[in-house]
């Protein structure tokens, strides 16, 4: 196996020959909630994906990390992945991303394998972005990483995007590299979304699965009525019932 030493020096090499166009602001997508998730060709951990055909008709929370062998990032996919069970009970895929290579990965999930309560085997792909497209697209960078796209240092910040099988974007989270995720919180607002498209509703602050949910003020009294039987009105606006 290489060293880590000699694959960031391999991956400095690689990356001083892979500019294929400069980056420029103008160009990135504008990516909002609603948005169609942009799609891209690229090499992974587990081989060559289309991202779209990639997801197919699943659900796909698709996050990055500053840089392979970091600590914060280490626990963070090993969180993922022990969890994997739990996303696929919910026709969730996973997919990570570093700008590193793809020997790079491999190396690096052999320590989140080692540091992982529980976790026998890494089960899901980390894309290889070593020339910055795929972090390009989906703005994966503080303001200093992205004046260096074209040539300079470049960390991807701990980007979070929650993708339905429509290929739109629902919810998307943005942390600084100090701040580590809460995976709990990404499952919890999956199963919000996800019964907010299955019975038209929609969630209240802190709500997790089995607790009251709200009635959206579009649905009339009556249509509440017949849709969810019992509800509690506590302001005309505000009803709660159970699904």
């Amino acid at each position: 196996m290489l060293s880590r030493s000699l694959l960031r020096s391999t991956l400095s090499a690689a990356k001083a020959n892979t500019r294929v166009r400069t980056f420029k602001q103008e160009d990135q997508p504008r990516l909002r909630i609603g948005s169609t998730a942009p799609d891209f060709k690229v090499d992974t951990t587990e081989g060559p994906i289309e991202f779209h055909k990639w997801i197919g008709d699943s659900w796909t929370v698709f996050f990055s990390h500053p840089a392979d062998f970091t600590p914060v990032c280490t626990t963070e996919l090993g969180a993922f992945a022990a969890l994997k069970d739990e996303f696929s009970k919910r026709n969730v895929k996973l997919i990570g991303l570093s700008a590193e290579g793809v020997d790079s990965h491999k190396a690096w999930i052999k320590d989140i394998e080692d540091i992982t309560p529980g976790l026998k085997t890494f089960s899901f792909p980390i894309i290889a972005d070593t020339d910055r497209e795929v972090s390009f697209l989906y703005d994966m960078v503080d303001e200093e990483g992205f004046k260096n796209l074209n040539g300079g240092i470049v960390q991807t910040i701990r980007s979070v995007y929650v993708i339905d099988p429509s290929k739109k974007i629902r919810i998307t989270f943005t942390y600084p590299p100090s701040c580590g995720r809460n995976s709990a919180e990404v499952l919890r607002v999956i199963d919000a979304l996800q019964l907010a498209d299955k019975k038209g509703v929609v969630t209240p602050i802190d709500w997790t699965a089995g607790k009251d949910v709200i009635i959206p003020p579009t649905v009339s009294n009556e249509d509440a009525k017949k849709k969810f039987g019992e509800f509690d009105e506590v302001k005309p606006y505000l009803r709660y019932t159970k699904v």
